[in-house]
């Protein structure tokens, strides 16, 4: 998907939400287990919360733990999802949150894993080793990098915040600074915490073109309003990711009745952002 096609999708729907599918086993509605098949609840819950938000969202981010922790019977249910979307709702930008980033050979077969073998649009990538762990990503036409630039965990003060002695530049600074040689407003992307959307302002100095994906609103405790007055641009740059607090809106059998209404409350504030653009 292309930049233009994206933005075109945001107007449409007056909504620039990503609903996270971090579908945990352990929080699926009990009465979706009467069924012989372990695994089938889990695709059946994802059909269901798509089917019920696909019209109040531009993009899925499904968290490959959840997937891979099933083990092969798990990522089978991952592609069956991206299936799902693509053929019934194939205008949904689909994300895979992988956080993947290797020497350049591995990361070559990670982005044939999930450009080739799985159809995703981008996916998520820790910038740590360098450009040639993120390089060959960027080699496939309309595919994105989603560069994890500032997350909203506890741990981000760790490193992210790091100053280099001489220019008082953060390490997070430094990442986007140098990954503008890699890529481009077209084919990478940023994430950006939605409980440091104050930072939004100083990141918009360094990639004001670029899309920034923004976990962090709902559950988490971020602010939407915080993260449009700091980071909206004129194409609007933003993904805004809500997992929990749609996807666990209910644990009974209104679950996904109750994950529209979530999705929909959000996508109605983001539509009143999006009349000025």
């Amino acid at each position: 998907m292309t930049r233009e096609e994206l933005f075109e999708n945001i107007k449409r729907k007056k909504s620039f939400l990503c609903v996270g599918l971090d579908t945990d086993v352990n929080n699926i509605p009990e009465f979706m287990f009467d069924k012989k098949d372990d695994l089938d609840p889990i695709f059946d819950f994802n059909k269901s919360i798509i089917d019920s938000t696909a019209d109040l969202c531009v993009a899925y981010k499904p968290n490959l733990a959840f997937y891979e922790s099933l083990g092969s019977e798990g990522l089978d249910v991952l592609e069956r999802t991206v299936d799902y979307i693509r053929k019934n709702y194939p205008d949904q930008f689909i994300i895979a949150d992988a956080k993947r980033g290797d020497i350049g050979n591995t990361s070559a077969m990670y982005a044939r894993t999930f450009f080739g073998a799985m159809d995703f649009d981008s996916v998520t990538v820790a910038p740590y080793m360098g450009e040639d762990s993120v390089s060959p990503f960027l080699t496939y036409e309309n595919k994105w990098v989603t560069l994890l630039a500032l997350t909203s965990n506890k741990g981000a003060y760790d490193f992210q915040f790091m100053k280099d002695a001489e220019t008082g530049e953060t390490l997070y600074e430094k990442v986007l600074k140098t990954s503008l040689k890699w890529g481009n407003a077209d084919n990478m992307m940023y994430v950006v915490g939605a409980t440091k959307a104050e930072m939004l302002a100083d990141i918009r100095k360094i990639v004001p073109d670029h899309f920034l994906l923004v976990p962090g609103i709902g559950a988490q405790g971020g602010s939407l309003s915080d993260v449009v007055k700091y980071g909206m641009n004129s194409q609007c740059g933003l993904l805004v990711n809500s997992s929990r607090a749609i996807i666990y809106a209910s644990d009974g059998e209104d679950f996904a009745e109750a994950a529209r209404i979530s999705a929909q409350k959000v996508q109605q504030e983001m539509a009143g952002y999006l009349e000025s653009l």
